[in-house]
């Protein structure tokens, strides 16, 4: 992470970090990252904690990978209150950490080293539509890659990773890696005849992510603009379709975006004005 980023960093975590604790190595390693928190009470203590700390800005990074749209509306929940009292002026929301084309671009990279045989694609189970968004996106990194098979397996749900490694060898696949479309490890339970990917992003990677959102929202804090208003509406249109009746047109205002997990910015000062899109740095 930068060294000069003017700005406590808190790190909010949902079912693709196992809460926050698979973040904890990260709180340990970035001196600027006071805490890894779930969203809701946790959260606002650690946000809290953060700003008692000192006096600079207080910037939160959902952790999602593109599958947890409703961790941004809860943690947007949890900082409206704290940015209308003790943080004012002083917290941010970022944008996510990533969105599911990330997830989809990280995920071929870290299957690179398996050219043969099969993928599987393991994350903890969380809701239906969190699951089947997986399953898209697995068959999305078949499409654009190079593996004949990439399965999914969800610890905690069906198929679980043995389910879903016997599934590849029924295929016809002769050999197996786990990769994680989470922040925590490919399989918590090693499995036999099963090789294990390793973290889905390096320490340093993931920092880098982080240090890039957390600029960003510095600099439309700078601008009087916190993040918090479009993370609201981060969950609008995720899970089952539905429609508007008369008298139910949703108003989006500037940077608010329908979608999962999506949420630009934009403002107006003395330059032209300009929307703000998560970059993201892939490993090599």
């Amino acid at each position: 992470m930068a060294p000069a980023t003017p700005a406590t960093v808190v790190l909010a975590g949902g079912h693709e970090s196992d809460g926050g604790r698979d973040l904890a190595a990260l709180v340990d390693r970035e001196p600027t990252v006071h805490a890894a928190a779930a969203a809701g009470r946790p959260l606002a203590e650690a946000v809290r904690s953060a700003l008692a700390a000192g006096d600079g800005p207080v910037c939160v990074v959902p952790m999602t990978l593109g599958r947890d749209p409703r961790l941004i509306a809860d943690t947007a929940r949890a900082l409206r209150w704290l940015a209308a009292d003790e943080g004012r002026g002083r917290l941010a929301l970022t944008a996510p950490f990533g969105a599911a084309e990330h997830l989809i671009g990280w995920l071929r990279a870290a299957a690179a080293s398996s050219e043969q045989g099969a993928v599987l694609v393991t994350a903890p189970a969380a809701g239906p539509f969190e699951d089947a968004e997986l399953f898209r996106i697995a068959r999305l990194v078949r499409q654009y890659g190079r593996h004949r098979w990439v399965e999914v397996a969800l610890a905690g749900g069906d198929p679980d990773p043995a389910e879903g490694a016997e599934r590849c060898r029924l295929l016809g696949a002769a050999e197996v890696t786990a990769v994680p479309a989470s922040f925590g490890p490919a399989l918590r339970t090693a499995l036999p005849g099963v090789r294990d990917g390793g973290p889905l992003l390096r320490p340093s990677a993931i920092a880098g992510v982080v240090a890039a959102r957390t600029a960003a929202a510095l600099h439309l804090l700078g601008h009087g603009e916190d993040g918090i208003l479009a993370g609201l509406d981060a969950e609008h249109g995720h899970g089952y379709a539905h429609s508007h009746g008369p008298g139910e047109n949703h108003h989006h205002g500037p940077g608010e975006e329908h979608g999962h997990g999506h949420h630009g910015h934009t403002h107006s000062h003395a330059h032209k004005p300009h929307a703000h899109t998560p970059h993201v740095h892939t490993p090599h």
